[in-house]
């Protein structure tokens, strides 16, 4: 009785199609979650590619926090020849300024031995900057006098370099002047200003990228040591 029972059921049309249809559904189903597993391995093999980066492509040497918080700018022969001087640009309009590697005062034997911030009409480190407005901040021109550096040799005049507030100087300078020897584009930075957008614009027209900075002391140098060979070949 009941395997007449199971042949009727089994040549049911309507039994046979909803098994089928049961079938292809699981098949279809199936389908789905091998495509789904298939694209979520891509999703985490591209996600692993942007958080590991492959070690053949990473620098040889990490960037500083320098190269990475700012944009850098500088100004070569500054009023006289050798006066070369950085400019780091923050986002936020910020301007740190320094001495370039390639600043005569590092050209001298024993380095910079001497910091003085007492120019012009007034002594820069008794600058006292205080609130929003920047109140007490000094205005000053590209041309303003920071500070004086000397060497065992000489004295040069550092400036400002770009119109705008000056906020503060490296008052740690006055007694570690071997600052700027060691670091001068980090610890050894001689002071900050605040440009207003219309000044910097204008100011950022008489400055180079480190890109052209870099292009420019390479061509210098071997001018300089071809002049110095050419005696010995005459």
């Amino acid at each position: 009785m009941e395997e007449i029972q199971r042949t009727e059921v089994t040549k049911n049309p309507e039994i046979e199609d909803i098994i089928e249809l049961t079938k292809q559904s699981v098949e279809a189903c199936d389908e789905q979650q091998k495509q789904q597993a298939q694209e979520d391995g891509e999703d985490e093999d591209e996600l692993r590619k942007l958080l590991l980066s492959d070690i053949g492509e990473l620098p040889l040497i990490p960037p500083s926090a320098t190269q990475i918080n700012f944009v850098s700018y500088f100004i070569t022969d500054f009023t006289k020849s050798g006066h070369d001087q950085y400019i780091y640009r923050h986002a936020n309009g910020l301007c740190v300024i320094g001495l370039a590697p390639t600043h005569i005062a590092f050209k001298d034997e024993g380095g910079i031995t001497n910091v003085d911030f007492n120019v012009g009409k007034s002594d820069r480190s008794v600058l006292k900057v205080s609130g929003k407005r920047k109140k007490n901040a000094l205005r000053s021109e590209s041309n303003t006098a920071l500070c004086k550096v000397s060497t065992a040799k000489d004295s040069y005049i550092v400036r400002c370099c770009v119109k705008g507030s000056l906020l503060e100087v490296n008052e740690r300078l006055i007694t570690q002047p071997e600052l700027l020897n060691s670091s001068a584009d980090r610890e050894g930075y001689i002071a900050i200003i605040m440009p207003r957008p219309a000044d910097w614009t204008k100011n950022k027209e008489s400055l180079i990228t480190l890109e052209e900075y870099k292009e420019k002391k390479e061509k210098v140098f071997m001018i300089q040591s071809a002049e110095t060979l050419e005696p010995c070949l005459l």
